[in-house]
């Protein structure tokens, strides 16, 4: 295992759709658990493919490790199935944009599937930041980024803030 570079942005990879993945190959292995290893180093709570430069369908995530409690995911091909129609609004950050934070609004809890490692498929019902890591996340599959998902005003004032962290 070793940590790999995150992409930031305006990285072109990052808007890009990804991927599926075919086959869990060894690989695949390699690339989740190297980007478990770079998500915990970074520290994030989730990483997805594209953010390491890999345009295949997978994200990591784990939610509860800043809290002590780890609980790793790995998720091939996942797909959000049903959302709640409850929306709820609060601070995103993402380490593809370092040092800023989004107001964006997102359905509070989701169904989603998706295959693990083992190609054993898996879904659950995600409720409150676990739900909003996977969208997240998930969005980072389809070639969309924190930007992509706030108004004018508050992208122009999150560029004038990351422009002037370089």
């Amino acid at each position: 295992m070793s940590t790999r570079t995150i992409l930031t942005w305006p990285d072109a990879r990052l808007n890009l759709v990804c991927e599926p993945v075919s086959e869990i190959t060894d690989d695949i292995q390699v690339l989740a658990a190297d980007m478990l290893e770079t998500m915990y180093d970074a520290p994030g709570r989730g990483l997805a493919a594209p953010q390491v430069g890999a345009m295949l369908r997978i994200f990591v995530m784990d939610a509860t490790w800043k809290e002590g409690t780890a609980d790793p995911m790995v998720c091939i091909n996942p797909k959000i199935t049903l959302h709640s129609e409850t929306i709820s609004t609060g601070p995103e950050g993402c380490l593809s944009i370092p040092g800023v934070e989004a107001e964006v609004s997102r359905p509070e809890s989701v169904h989603m599937v998706w295959t693990d490692l083992s190609g054993t498929m898996r879904e659950a019902d995600l409720t409150g930041f676990s739900a909003l890591c996977a969208q997240h996340e998930l969005d980072h599959l389809d070639g969309i980024v924190t930007l992509d998902r706030v108004d004018a005003t508050q992208r122009a004032d999150i560029l004038a803030t990351y422009k002037g962290q370089s």
